[in-house]
């Protein structure tokens, strides 16, 4: 009886010496990486060779292999996990869809990632290639996927993994709203976020899990509410809103975690420009004693990886097939000249407003306006090449949809004419509205007869507008949008949406009909 009585004496104490060791782990994240494996300039866009050298780019897959190494180093216990929107944004998902994502993670060594909207751009089928050929699951909650053949029994909701002896209960979370916003076919039932998740809580902590992770693309505001409205969740790593958290930065829209309640939430803007890492200690119950960390810049402080560059650049060679494929013909020249687009109504203005409005009409979107700073070059009369469509919008903007009162229209036009003197790039070009204007008058009084779809505009009437994410953001003074109602940025590059639209017309005719007037 004593000899048994030791026994259970000394486990206690080695369970009570267990109990008071607190659990340590760094989490690793990336978002919204939109196939950027080359570096991007400042403004998001391609970042050349030369620029690169001088210093002036920042993230690159190539990067990325160093920064995460390093990071790893650093912890005892790290994983690294993504918040989805891996796929569209470069030629690179183009010409190779999820193959080259897939590869270049299986490089830096994820452990999960979240389905994004974007996985879905190209139907079922080419995420389940995606899924095939990761050596990591892919995960995402709150969806019935039971009736798609190509996911069901692939897709998981929830996964554990291991690290340091802990069992780590990992959750996908992706936008309610992937219907409207990609194309998953009409096989998936997307699901409220707060019952899926903790729905999945539930079974992982009766699975004696009670390390719990979300790795949610569904936005900043979205992750607040889980947090909010769940119990059980430590950490959401977040994606969809390419919200920037720091501690550090005046351009952070939160604190680096952000706190709810008992739950960390995190993210890491997008592009690859960050690499997010939060090191959070856990109790023995699975509580968070302590959560901090910083996204980590990826700028030319940062070394390349050689091997992985010289892969990105062999994988590039293909994307000049692109460049010269023949995507359409245009009957003339389409002046996109920069005294022409920044002055006044011009062809290219036209064209490419016309196109963008052209692919969201049916959301219910009646104007579009585009910068014309943002139309960097004409096209020749004849064969229109898909490189020639690039070099007139090279900066992987993307169609941003939002809804605003036409008070802030007029404001938004009025912005628009009022540098006209200086040539600035924020004249806008437009579609679905006319407008007039008298640079002879002050800056802010030179618009008037505002028409939209032939009637005049009402400044407390909401209307949907389409623009790009440059714009839509605050970009060339139009930082009336960025408290529009309903925005959605991510929706796909203003390049492809031009060249479809100029496809489907047949040899195309330029032309301006007069909706900007000068007076």
């Amino acid at each position: 009886m004593i000899n048994r009585f030791l026994m259970s004496a000394g486990a206690l104490a080695l369970s009570a010496g267990a109990a008071a060791a607190d659990y340590t782990l760094t989490i690793l994240h990336t978002n919204d990486f939109h196939a950027r494996f080359e570096p991007v300039s400042k403004y998001d866009s391609g970042c050349g060779a030369e620029d690169n050298a001088e210093g002036k780019c920042f993230g690159g897959t190539a990067r990325l292999v160093t920064a995460i190494a390093d990071a790893r180093q650093r912890s005892n216990n790290a994983i690294l996990v993504d918040g989805g929107d891996q796929f569209q944004g470069t030629l690179f998902y183009t010409y190779y869809k999820g193959k080259m994502a897939a590869e270049m993670m299986n490089k830096l060594g994820y452990d999960a990632m979240t389905v994004g909207n974007h996985e879905f751009d190209d139907g079922p089928e080419v995420l389940r290639g995606f899924m095939d050929a990761v050596s990591f699951p892919v995960l995402m909650s709150n969806a019935d996927v039971s009736r798609e053949e190509l996911l069901k029994g692939a897709l998981q909701k929830s996964t554990v993994i291991e690290r340091g002896g802990e069992k780590l209960g990992l959750i996908g979370l992706t936008p309610q709203d992937t219907d409207e916003l990609a194309s998953p076919g009409p096989n998936i039932i997307f699901t409220d976020p707060v019952d899926a998740v903790q729905a999945e809580v539930d079974k992982l902590t009766e699975m004696g899990v009670n390390k719990i992770i979300v790795l949610s693309h569904s936005g900043y505001g979205v992750d607040q509410r889980v947090a909010a409205n769940t119990t059980g969740v430590d950490v959401i790593v977040g994606g969809h809103s390419n919200t920037f958290l720091s501690n550090t930065s005046d351009r952070a829209e939160g604190p680096y975690p952000t706190m709810v309640g008992n739950t960390a939430i995190v993210a890491a803007y997008a592009y690859g420009k960050f690499l997010g890492e939060l090191n959070v200690t856990f109790n023995d119950a699975g509580e968070i004693v302590e959560a901090k960390g910083e996204p980590l810049i990826m700028d030319a402080s940062v070394a390349e990886d050689a091997p992985t560059k010289e892969r990105i650049a062999e994988l590039a060679v293909p994307l000049e097939e692109i460049r010269q494929k023949v995507v359409a013909e245009t009957a003339e020249a389409i002046d996109g000249a920069k005294g022409s687009c920044r002055a006044g109504e011009c062809a290219m203005g036209n064209l490419v407003a016309d196109a963008m409005l052209d692919r969201v009409r049916e959301q219910g979107i009646e104007i579009a306006i585009q910068n014309g700073g943002g139309l960097r070059a004409s096209i020749d009369a004849g064969p229109v090449t898909m490189g020639e469509v690039l070099t007139v919008l090279p900066f992987q903007n993307t169609l941003s949809t939002f809804q605003v009162k036409g008070g802030v229209l007029l404001a938004a036009l009025e912005n628009g004419v009022s540098q006209f003197e200086d040539g600035a790039g924020r004249f806008p070009q437009v579609s679905g509205m006319t407008f007039a204007f008298d640079p002879s008058k002050p800056a802010g009084e030179r618009v008037s007869e505002v028409m939209v779809g032939g009637t005049p505009l009402d400044p407390e009437k909401v209307y949907g507008v389409v623009s790009n994410n440059y714009v839509r953001t605050g970009g060339d003074g139009y930082k009336m949008f960025r408290d529009a109602m309903n925005a959605y940025d991510y929706g796909p590059d203003l390049a492809d949406v031009t060249a479809d639209f100029l496809a489907k017309t047949g040899p195309y005719s330029p032309y301006t009909d007069g909706r900007i007037v000068q007076k």
